[in-house]
């Protein structure tokens, strides 16, 4: 996918999230760091152009909730307001396994409790090893377990915006 594709899909999901009635009040955006930060502030700036009000925004840190030996060096958490009540909509960039929305499930539900909990993905790769799927995804990309997709996203649309498969090397 190249820069201006990505842009349509885009405008396509932020459409599609403030499309259902319950989405109109209390709509709260949570990037999953680090894929989804990009992607969650392009998609609330277009729900801002669309709609006219702008969704809360924040940003996850699912570190301390990972099933895995994997840690990573991420900035904290940054959940600005309270979500008890609100629609929640996680963004992340690829969905894989489902690992990743697990732990950012646990770590949503340990903040309070939304009225309602959605996930957007730009990608979804297929593969899940958790019965996860996306309530808003930008495109599917079947892939093997032997490619990765790399996702390259500015914070404005820019020429240098990807979506790539790449075989590993065996």
């Amino acid at each position: 996918m190249g820069a201006d594709e990505i842009e349509r899909v885009i405008a396509r999901l932020a459409h599609q999230i403030v499309e259902p009635q319950d989405a109109q009040e209390g709509l709260y955006i949570i990037g999953v760091r680090r894929g989804g930060e990009t992607l969650a502030h392009r998609i609330a700036e277009k729900i801002t152009s669309i709609s006219g009000g702008a969704p809360a925004l924040g940003f996850l840190n699912i570190n301390l909730y990972r099933d895995d030996d994997i840690a990573h060096n991420l900035p904290e958490s940054s959940i600005p307001s309270d979500i008890n009540g609100k629609t929640v909509v996680l963004v992340d960039d690829v969905l894989y396994t489902g690992r990743t929305v697990r732990s950012a499930l646990d770590a949503v539900t340990d903040l309070g409790r939304p009225c309602a909990i959605r996930l957007c993905v730009l990608i979804d790769r297929g593969l899940r090893e958790i019965p996860v799927q996306g309530d808003y995804v930008g495109r599917f990309v079947p892939t093997s377990r032997r490619e990765r997709v790399e996702v390259n996203v500015s914070r404005r649309h820019a020429p240098s915006d990807e979506v790539a498969v790449i075989a590993d090397e065996a």
